[in-house]
């Protein structure tokens, strides 16, 4: 697999700080699975938070915190120890170990629905306070999305098959990280069906009369 198009560093910033929202965080997390540079990348910006810390004067504690860790540990003692069993090997063609744990199954399983000619989608499941959203889109080859800008942050990450937009060319591993200033008309020139997850903030903005009636069936 050739990446080509990676997270901002930004994003890759925030990934590391925990500072991701949920949808988000787990689309760079299956990212970060398959990508080599994008691993080096978040071990360097770790490494050097890391230094940023160390280098920061150390705040003396207040004399009751001992007191509170150590009534905290005596409320557990008599808790049953868990016993860390290893993570299963994920086999699931097509899904990154991340997004594994959102499906039942491998790509060719998931029950998609259809929201408009050559378009379906799969939503996936995020906790009640998550500000974003995670959809799986399938796009038939030669699908022409219509023109359109994004209310707040979206990323695409591409699964199987590919797509062609002002930005270039993304293919399997690569991630479209767009804010509210990008607009694109993406088109699916691969010959199998492009899918993709994606992560949302805000409603897209479609620039056409019928693309605007299509949002609210599309759902992103």
């Amino acid at each position: 697999m050739t990446i080509v198009h990676h997270p901002d560093t930004a994003t890759l910033v925030s990934y590391a700080a925990g500072s991701l929202d949920e949808g988000f965080a787990t689309l760079v997390a299956a990212h970060i699975a398959t990508c080599d540079a994008c691993r080096a990348a978040l071990r360097e910006i770790e490494d050097v938070g890391g230094a940023v810390l160390e280098s920061v004067e150390a705040s003396p504690m207040s004399p009751a915190s001992l007191d509170r860790a150590l009534s905290l540990l005596d409320d557990h003692a008599d808790a049953p120890a868990e016993r860390t069993k290893p993570r299963p090997k994920d086999t699931r063609p097509g899904v990154p170990g991340p997004l594994a744990r959102l499906l039942k199954g491998g790509l060719d399983d998931i029950v998609w629905k259809k929201v408009a000619p050559g378009v379906s989608k799969h939503v996936l499941p995020v906790s009640k306070t998550a500000r974003s959203t995670l959809t799986l889109l399938r796009i038939a080859p030669g699908t022409k999305i219509p023109d359109h800008g994004h209310g707040g942050m979206e990323l695409t990450l591409v699964l199987e098959g590919s797509y062609r937009d002002v930005f270039g060319r993304f293919g399997p591993g690569d991630i479209a990280d767009l804010d509210e200033h990008a607009e694109h008309q993406p088109v699916v020139d691969s010959p199998e069906a492009c899918i993709c997850l994606v992560a949302t903030e805000a409603p897209t903005r479609f620039k056409s009369f019928f693309g605007r009636l299509l949002q609210p069936i599309v759902g992103i």
